[in-house]
């Protein structure tokens, strides 16, 4: 056995005697030991640290299942009729039944085949006095009147009263309606389908109303009921002449729609020279 502290120096060798020092100190005073030591052996005879112990493996959630999404409830199928020929041959066997103003409602409210209706909120007839001289006739309902059930109560319907008012009218002396009885989705333009569907039902509005004037509002009105191609600025502002289905003749004076004059308020002064026509036809037919 030698101790450390007899080892030769390398010709001390900076730092080493003061190491050789420690480990004398500590202990140390073999450098080999005669067997060989099996340290496989003693790392298993000698539990490991309970530090270095594996900690016992958590249980790792399952993992989730994200919920199946719900299905949306079927939905519910809203009849459709598809405009053609039959359903304009049952609007006119219709419209030609009804002896009354309010039977003709009747019938509209009862008819399905005009696929507007199932759309609409409600269906917009009329409104005013039916005995009245004057008749005034739009296209269709926008949403104000859907909602109401009544044509002309929104800003053009406004606009409408103004006009009436300054000719000396008002609703309790003009009646009031629509070609197309039903708004139609977003406000779009009706087809020509659905405007030979109703077409019927507001040419025996007309002829039971039996009005002396007829006035038609806008371009499609005037196109509808009397059967013209012109444009309603052309149009405006000439005597017509509306034909019901048994024959009778009804003056007509096609002028500009109030939801036209709001855009174009230029124009306004063109309605009145309108409307100042229709009060002197008026006069001459009292």
């Amino acid at each position: 056995m030698v101790a450390p502290m007899d080892l030769p120096l390398e010709k001390d060798r900076p730092g080493l005697r003061e190491l050789l020092a420690f480990y004398a100190e500590a202990g140390v005073d073999e450098a080999l030991t005669d067997e060989p030591v099996d340290r496989f052996a003693v790392s298993e005879a000698q539990p490991a640290p309970l530090a270095r112990q594996a900690e016992p493996a958590r249980a790792m959630p399952a993992p989730s299942r994200s919920p199946e999404p719900r299905m949306p409830p079927p939905a519910v199928k809203t009849p459709v009729a598809v405009p053609d020929e039959g359903q304009v041959a049952l609007a006119r066997q219709r419209a030609a039944t009804a002896a009354t103003l309010d039977e003709l409602r009747g019938h509209l409210a009862e008819f399905d085949g005009c696929n507007l209706k199932f759309t609409a909120k409600n269906l917009v007839f009329a409104d005013g006095n039916p005995q009245a001289d004057i008749m005034l006739v739009g296209e269709a309902p926008g949403r104000d009147e859907d909602l109401e059930g009544l044509p002309f109560v929104g800003r053009s319907g406004q606009l409408l009263d103004r006009m009436l008012a300054a000719i000396g009218l008002d609703r309790q002396t003009a009646y009031i309606a629509n070609v197309i009885p039903w708004r139609p989705p977003g406000n779009r333009t009706p087809t020509p389908q659905e405007t030979e569907i109703c077409r019927p039902f507001i040419e025996r509005q007309i002829e039971l109303a039996n009005p002396k004037v007829l006035v038609t509002l806008g371009g499609p009105s005037a196109k509808t009921l009397l059967r013209v191609t012109e444009g309603v600025l052309r149009l405006r502002g000439t005597w017509k002449v509306h034909v019901t289905s048994s024959g009778m003749e009804i003056p007509a004076m096609p002028t500009l729609h109030p939801a036209y004059l709001l855009r174009n308020p230029a124009h306004k002064k063109l309605a009145w020279r309108d409307f100042l026509e229709i009060k002197a036809k008026l006069r001459s037919l009292s």
